[in-house]
């Protein structure tokens, strides 16, 4: 499983699964980390995932659930849902990265990230086992079924905020997909925000959940306006 839009300041937060077994084939060539790929490409690559893997399925929580529940219910909830969706329990679960967002409770550590979480309503969780957890940092680019999940949520968050850079054309969201890039940041002080937006964020400045993180910024950024960060 793999998450994107987690830094974006409008627009879902989304997550892919990617379901193989032993018997599963090798994996289309190129597929890597979703960030890595031009968006051409992603694109092409996203079928041949989906006929490639044992079953698939991108799960979303939208951003008036990320101003109610918090950033990590709220990503929590896609992934659930993307679980759900697939229709198998999964013998294990391996996350890109170095923490656990998936299985509850919400740990210590991961309650830094979001202060306020516990004075938060608790979302309508879906009902679905969930399998064992294993994190890998940079998973995305030494599992293939990992980086799958990358390219299949990517692509269909993309195409969702490309559906409402048409409803609300002055965000730049056909380009920037949510993200802090400059265009979106003057549209917002020209604009103010609209109803796609995380409106319990700072979107002039850091958000929440970037803001309250005690970080290790590693060097570069994704081509979206994304950091990577870990826990330290």
């Amino acid at each position: 499983m793999d998450e994107v839009g987690r830094g974006a300041l409008a627009g879902p937060v989304s997550v892919g699964v990617v379901v193989v077994r032993l018997d599963t084939p090798t994996a289309p060539a190129g597929l890597k980390d979703s960030k890595l790929l031009p968006p051409a490409t992603r694109e092409a690559l996203a079928p041949r995932v989906r006929r490639w893997a044992h079953t698939f399925a991108v799960g979303h929580a939208g951003p008036e659930e990320i101003d109610e529940f918090g950033i990590l219910p709220a990503l929590r909830l896609a992934g659930l849902r993307a679980l759900a969706e697939c229709g198998v329990v999964p013998d294990v679960v391996l996350l890109d990265g170095n923490h656990d967002w998936l299985t509850p409770p919400v740990s210590s550590a991961q309650l830094t990230l979001d202060l306020d979480v516990a004075a938060r309503p608790q979302p309508r969780w879906p009902e679905v086992s969930i399998p064992p957890v294993r994190t890998r940092i940079k998973a995305d680019m030494t599992c293939s079924s990992v980086a799958g999940a990358s390219v299949l949520a990517k692509v269909e968050r993309d195409a969702r905020m490309v559906a409402l850079a048409d409803e609300v054309p002055e965000y730049g969201w056909a380009i920037n997909k949510g993200y802090a890039a400059p265009e979106h940041r003057a549209a917002l002080l020209r604009h103010g925000p609209c109803g796609h937006h995380r409106r319990s964020w700072r979107l002039l400045g850091e958000d929440p959940a970037q803001a309250t993180m005690a970080t290790e910024r590693r060097p570069g950024m994704g081509h979206d306006g994304s950091v990577k960060v870990r826990l330290t």
